[in-house]
């Protein structure tokens, strides 16, 4: 398996050979790589990074790698141990620290792992920013500190409790309404550190938690993506529980998605729908998610009297497009809350909270709610890649057979229908093409998919 290189981080698989996977040498050359571009771009001679991890078999071999890399360089380094994607973007901020590195390949099985490189604002590196780190790492332009400037290490705990803490200090999370609804929950955290944040939140806020993998041992019992596909387990538990509904999280818990009381998916997509639409009934403004995310959320947005926009896929991506759309809430349609009135980062903590204090208010179950909002239906499906395929000119043979409709090629090619559309681009963390399709039913966004993977299956 090659190692993904990209300006959000490195990714790879644990084990083989240099350069082809994610071994010890290439995880200290990229963590070496980023502690230089710190170095130069900061004015300040003492530098400190945050350190988090999530529950996987090699984190704690990784962290370990890392942290010692950047104490080589000179670079402080603040160890906050098992954590969340969110609560280091979070740490980061309220430490005031120069920059974070999050272990974690998020949605990935568990022989996956990944270095996640935050900025001082404790959110993703730019694209300019990614592609220094890139050029450092490509040059081995690294120079270590001497003996007597390097570099500290220290442990600190508690930073889940205090990103639990932000979030219910947030103005819109009504925790009243939420204790006196009396709700029931199962939550899957894929056995990482889900399990240790999202029911410790929910206890401060009086919900009844059912655990589903809440182990953080980092063995995976399904994959870890939350698709319907792999969510069986919970849907049945929540139906047997007789629960409210149930909560799901990827490994780094950045990703959220929600079960009905009937054991239906409420769908990754609506979770940033049901939040907005919360949001904007409290406070009115513009919206942001991808290019590959449901129309639902520029419907609701403009039925609130917003502007909705979409952006290229990646995190960053959609947090530049917030700040200059001065957008209140946003995300990605994978189930990725971004909520800046507690900070521009993907955050199933914040998602959580939100759609309690919607369900809450409303009084009404969930099943009810997703029902309530437009009925779009999506199809992801994705092409293994191999080193042969030409994805740059597949993309450009499908824009031009479909020139006669509306094209957007800002980030891979979608192609809009009057009533459906296509999304095909390729993975920044995996060696596939993604085939994302949307339309009024079921069928017809299948049926969509399986027409466009086989014009490219013709095109290969």
């Amino acid at each position: 398996m090659s190692l993904i290189k990209s300006i959000s981080g490195i990714r790879g698989t644990i084990g083989g050979k240099t350069n082809d996977n994610l071994t010890p040498i290439d995880t200290v050359k990229f963590a070496a790589a980023y502690g230089m571009w710190l170095k130069k771009q900061s004015k300040k001679e003492n530098l400190t990074v945050i350190i988090g991890r999530d529950a996987r078999i090699s984190g704690k071999m990784v962290s370990s790698l890392v942290s010692n890399t950047l104490v080589g360089l000179g670079i402080n380094v603040v160890d906050i141990g098992l954590s969340t994607t969110p609560t280091v973007e979070l740490a980061v901020v309220l430490d005031k620290a120069d920059g974070g590195i999050i272990i974690t390949a998020s949605h990935n099985p568990k022989q996956w792992n990944a270095l996640k490189l935050l900025n001082a604002k404790g959110e993703f590196l730019n694209a300019a920013a990614g592609e220094e780190v890139l050029n450092i790492a490509a040059t081995d332009a690294y120079v270590f500190s001497e003996v007597d400037e390097l570099g500290t290490y220290d442990r600190k705990k508690n930073y889940i409790e205090k990103h639990i803490q932000e979030v219910l200090n947030l103005k819109l999370v009504d925790v009243e309404a939420i204790k006196k609804a009396n709700f029931k929950v199962v939550v899957d955290a894929v056995n990482s550190t889900g399990g240790i944040a999202i029911p410790a939140l929910l206890k401060e806020l009086n919900v009844e938690c059912v655990e589903l993998y809440c182990t953080p041992n980092g063995q995976f019992p399904h994959n870890p993506e939350p698709l319907k596909e792999h969510l069986t387990d919970i849907s049945a538990l929540v139906v047997k529980e007789k629960a409210d509904f149930g909560i799901v999280v990827d490994p780094d818990v950045d990703r959220l998605a929600l079960i009905c009381e009937d054991g239906s998916m409420f769908g990754e997509e609506y979770t940033l729908v049901a939040c907005a639409d919360y949001v904007l009934g409290k406070t009115p403004g513009n919206t942001v998610s991808n290019l590959s995310s449901s129309r639902a959320l520029r419907d609701i947005t403009e039925k609130h009297g917003g502007n909705y926009q979409a952006s290229a896929v990646g995190e960053v991506n959609v947090v530049e497009l917030m700040k200059t759309s001065n957008a209140i809430i946003g995300g990605e349609g994978n189930g990725g809350i971004i909520y800046p009135e507690s900070h521009y980062g993907r955050d199933s903590l914040v998602g959580v909270a939100l759609f309690l204090s919607h369900l809450a208010n409303l009084k009404m179950s969930c099943k009810q709610l997703r029902d309530s909002y437009p009925s779009y239906f999506m199809s992801k499906n994705k092409i293994e890649l191999t080193a042969d395929i030409d994805v740059d000119d597949i993309l450009k043979k499908m824009a031009s057979n479909y020139k006669n409709e509306d094209v957007i090629t800002v980030d891979g090619v979608k192609i809009n229908f009057k009533s459906e559309w296509v999304h095909l681009r390729k993975s920044n963390t995996e060696p596939i093409i993604r085939i994302y399709t949307e339309s009024t039913s079921q069928k017809d966004a299948d049926a969509l998919a399986i027409r466009v993977i086989d014009e490219i299956k013709a095109i290969i």
